[in-house]
């Protein structure tokens, strides 16, 4: 059994989904799950829907017309006949969506919010699906809710492995080419969950865990493992070996490339993760396996934009012990925060933070009553794996250092 996972780039239109099936066809498909998320931005359209529906309701039916429109117009270069019945399966998916929306009655933004988004995957996969099957790709569409199961911490839910493992070992036709959805699971009620944002790669992981696949290729539209995003910086190079080891340090700090809890699942089990270009794929692209050795050993940057990095002090210029840090740790936890950096010295702690639940103002608000506090906002995180100093003075240059921490391995940089 092989896995593939498609992201959102590869599939961002017709041609990117007749891409899907070219890739399938020169790297073959037999015993194959192919993991898929929402097409192009579709997540982020959703979003503005969930926006919409708390905080602007005469724009909700325009912004999910949006997605709807979208959505056609892939539909209508795929299907030239329009009495194709994956036209009445989408619209079936809207009007699941529009029924939500009218009879919902919770006021959790974080339930609502994955049981709006994760039509973006259950639409994206009915069509790709659909349309392999009409150019002679038979394969299964899998609706992955009834296989994953997870909590009900909406938005970043953590899986039931034996749960998940027993529905996917008795109900997973491992003989055909099967299509499902990354990032969605559902919770013991049956309402969908969601695995955090690209989530997907960890779809993948999870399905390849449990049916001891071969191995696991996430196609994307770089040609690998970058040794930077080059987005961000010049001279990217391609590593064509890396350890397992290396990238989960490379996904802890937020390198883009695999998400953070892909690869844990997979080391378990020895089960090599292969990144390669859905515009190439028949390149080499990037192998992750067991104690494979840095290839080659360069300088790795990541950068984290939109970060908050929080100073506190006690106010009256005691020490800064444990008692306090236990306590602060305790408040970061309980607004969701996800800690990047940590540095601290007698009478001040800072951190460096990922505001994803947008708590920051009810975290300052709590902290002030107990600490000196100053917050900066929109602070940028470098971290730079086996670093010098020709690495270090290059995200030095032209910008204010807030923060800076070595280790032997890793400098991590916070820059206003």
């Amino acid at each position: 059994m092989q896995i593939f996972k498609f992201g959102g780039a590869s599939v961002k239109d017709a041609n990117g989904v007749k891409n899907v099936a070219s890739v399938l066809q020169k790297t073959g498909y037999k015993n194959t799950l192919v993991v898929v998320s929402a097409m192009g931005k579709t997540t982020n359209a959703l979003e503005r829907v969930v926006k919409s529906y708390f905080d602007n309701k005469p724009e909700l039916q325009s912004s999910l017309q949006e997605v709807k429109k979208f959505h056609n117009e892939i539909l209508i270069d795929l299907f030239p006949n329009e009495n194709h019945g994956v036209f009445k399966k989408i619209n079936d998916f809207f009007s699941e969506l529009n029924q939500f929306l009218a009879s919902n009655k919770s006021p959790d933004y974080n339930f609502v919010y994955d049981q709006i988004i994760g039509f973006g995957e259950l639409v994206s996969t009915t069509i790709i699906s659909a349309y392999l099957n009409q150019i002679g790709l038979d394969n299964i569409w899998v609706d992955v809710r009834n296989h994953i199961k997870t909590d009900n911490y909406y938005r970043r839910a953590n899986v039931n492995w034996e749960a998940t493992q027993q529905l996917i070992s008795s109900s997973f036709n491992t003989s055909v080419l099967n299509i499902t959805q990354g990032f969605l699971g559902s919770d013991a009620n049956n309402f969908t969950t969601t695995l955090g944002r690209e989530g997907s790669d960890y779809t993948a992981a999870i399905y390849a865990y449990c049916l001891n696949a071969e191995s696991v290729t996430i196609w994307k539209d770089v040609p690998g493992v970058l040794s930077a995003d080059p987005r961000y910086f010049d001279n990217a190079q391609l590593l064509t070996n890396i350890s397992y080891r290396e990238a989960i340090e490379l996904a802890f700090y937020g390198a883009s490339v695999i998400h953070p809890k892909t690869l844990q699942p997979l080391q378990r089990k020895e089960i090599p993760l292969y990144v390669k270009s859905f515009l190439e794929p028949e390149s080499m692209g990037t192998k992750i396996s067991k104690n494979a050795t840095l290839n080659p050993v360069v300088p790795c940057f990541i950068v984290k934009k939109n970060q908050i990095l929080i100073s506190i002090s006690s106010l009256d210029f005691s020490y800064i012990v444990e008692e306090n840090i236990s306590e602060i740790f305790n408040l970061l936890h309980l607004y969701k925060m996800k800690v990047d950096v940590i540095q601290n010295s007698a009478i001040s702690f800072s951190v460096c933070i990922d505001n994803i639940f947008d708590n920051l103002d009810k975290l300052l608000h709590h902290l002030k009553s107990k600490f000196k506090v100053v917050c900066n906002q929109n602070v940028s995180l470098y971290t730079i794996r086996h670093y010098n100093e020709m690495s270090i003075n290059k995200i030095e240059a032209n910008k204010t250092v807030l923060l800076k921490q070595l280790t032997p391995e890793i400098v991590q940089i916070v820059t206003a």
